[in-house]
């Protein structure tokens, strides 16, 4: 499973806001690691949505519904966006403090590398993170 976390201001794009709109072209990313992040990502990867700044937590997961394409909003080419979708809310928000205190994701890339707005999640930190936000498979 390829599993993947993106980050945003809740002021600027909030999970809300993807819910309501059903769709989104994550755009804006202009930092090269986390553009080679972009298009590693498939279609039907899942996401995790963490609103950073305000909230300091993954609030839900998306899907990505369509691959690495140029950034609309870019005047150069090597910059891509892909699109997202939500799948689903958490049943309740992890936050930060949560993911630092467990040892199980001490290695994960948003402890880690905390200024990247893209970065991958292993399977092991996604089944933790789940498990923590009181995930039932049958949801």
């Amino acid at each position: 499973m390829s599993g993947w976390l993106v980050k945003s201001e809740p002021f600027v794009y909030a999970w809300d806001q993807l819910v309501k709109d059903g769709k989104t072209c994550w755009d804006g990313v202009r930092n090269y690691q986390a553009r080679n992040y972009l298009l590693q990502m498939r279609k039907g990867d899942e996401v995790f949505f963490y609103h950073s700044n305000e909230g300091l937590s993954i609030v839900g997961i998306a899907r990505v519904c369509r691959e690495a394409y140029p950034d609309p909003g870019a005047d150069d080419p090597r910059w891509v966006a892909v699109d997202l979708i939500p799948w689903r809310t958490l049943p309740r928000p992890v936050s930060l403090s949560q993911m630092k205190a467990d040892p199980r994701l001490k290695d994960m890339a948003l402890l880690r590398q905390s200024r990247l707005s893209v970065s991958p999640v292993r399977e092991a930190e996604w089944k933790a993170i789940l498990e923590l936000a009181g995930w039932q498979e049958n949801v």
